[in-house]
């Protein structure tokens, strides 16, 4: 008896599955046999979608609500589809593009239409994704160019500074007494001081 399973794929623990959830249920898919897998880009495990391709036999049926969640990649989407439909012989429904349902035209033509238009869409999933990571990078270079910070606020100087700075330029004490005494590592307080400076100085 063949059987019916959805998978997600969040790319960060803060995405909401929530629409990939409706989705399957929706297509009648049974809670326990939703597999989901949450991780960052850069981790791409995916633990539940090998638990599911183990428990995947032939004439099951594998819902997914997108062509990206198979993959990160183009090579990668191919792939994992040839292995779902060829080696393990289960129809795949892609639930936001129904030319990808290889329930229908299961004759040469059908199979080739499929297979083209899988090809396209795994090269717009990719192409979307580098065009994403292209203008956050462009956007981060413009925030930086207009004086925009990233990363932790600088600390406040420490309340001595001022007074360790100025009998430290007076050559009343060494570079090394004046960071000790603010409790600075050496490079920390030399840095703060050229900060110092062309703030007190514009």
């Amino acid at each position: 008896m063949s059987n019916t399973y959805g998978y997600i794929r969040v790319s960060t623990r803060e995405q909401n599955e929530g629409r990939q959830l409706i989705a399957l249920h929706e297509a009648g898919v049974p809670k326990k046999n939703i597999y989901m897998d949450k991780q960052s880009g850069k981790d791409f495990e995916r633990p539940q979608y090998r638990r599911l391709l183990r428990k995947l036999k032939k004439d099951d049926l594998l819902y997914v609500r997108s062509i990206d969640r198979l993959g990160r990649n183009y090579e990668e989407i191919l792939e994992q589809w040839r292995i779902i439909t060829k080696e393990k012989d289960v129809d795949i429904v892609v639930l936001d593009m129904p030319l990808l349902d290889t329930r229908r035209g299961k004759d040469l033509m059908g199979t080739f239409l499929a297979d083209i238009v899988l090809q396209v869409l795994s090269f717009v999933a990719e192409n979307e994704r580098t065009n994403i990571r292209q203008r956050q990078a462009e956007g981060i270079a413009a925030a930086k160019g207009k004086g925009i910070r990233f990363g932790r606020p600088p600390r406040p100087l420490p309340e001595n500074y001022h007074d360790a700075y100025r009998r430290w330029k007076a050559g009343k004490i060494t570079g090394t007494a004046a960071a000790q005494e603010c409790g600075l590592p050496l490079s920390t307080f030399r840095d703060k001081a050229r900060s110092y400076e062309n703030a007190s100085h514009p």
